[in-house]
């Protein structure tokens, strides 16, 4: 009888220790989940990035988005949850979320911006996207303030991520898009590209 109550013994051990590993995978497991889930764009406002810029150059994008826009819902879902795109972007740019409607004053630098009635839109989505309001539109602007490009439209996150690395990396200086997209992109960033 001890011989079998030491078996049981033993074996109920084993299951302690069984059930003990399953507990502390899954906390692991869980702990990883949550420090993932927290990686986001580190999004400012462009008065916030233009005072960065001033202290640590670097390009800006802005997101020009309107709260009834459904692209740009879809674009922060799709695109700016993507983990190549964030630290992408988190290491290379300012990220600005700009409301095209908002109706407070937003400054830039010394200019102040207010909200136009006649356009229905703030001045400075308006100076951003050259008075041509189309949602979703990013814009890149360089160290200095000064526009790259306004890109109208929805874009996935790895169109996003090409663009985002043709100008993070000043490629466009050196080749035109469409030669980048098929050869340089693809072997620089090869190992993001199945995660795109």
């Amino acid at each position: 009888m001890q011989n079998l109550f030491r078996i049981k013994n033993t074996e109920m051990k084993k299951i302690y220790l069984f059930i003990a590993l399953i507990i502390l995978s899954g906390n692991s497991f869980a702990q990883q989940k949550t420090a993932s889930a927290k990686k986001e764009v580190e999004w400012l406002t462009i008065q916030e990035a233009y005072n960065r810029t001033q202290k640590e150059p670097r390009k800006t994008i802005v997101d020009v988005y309107t709260a009834w826009c459904g692209w740009c819902k879809v674009m922060d879902r799709e695109t700016y949850t993507n983990p190549e795109v964030i630290d992408y972007v988190n290491k290379n740019f300012y990220m600005v979320k700009l409301d095209a409607e908002s109706k407070q004053d937003i400054t830039i630098g010394n200019t102040k911006y207010s909200f136009d009635a006649n356009t229905g839109a703030n001045q400075a989505a308006v100076a951003l996207l050259q008075g041509k309001m189309s949602y979703p539109t990013t814009v890149f602007l360089d160290a200095q303030y000064n526009m790259i490009q306004p890109l109208p439209g929805y874009l996935n996150a790895k169109a996003f991520h090409e663009i985002v690395t043709y100008l993070g990396g000043d490629y466009n200086k050196k080749e035109p898009f469409e030669q980048y997209k098929i050869g340089t992109y693809k072997e620089v960033f090869k190992n993001a590209l199945p995660k795109l």
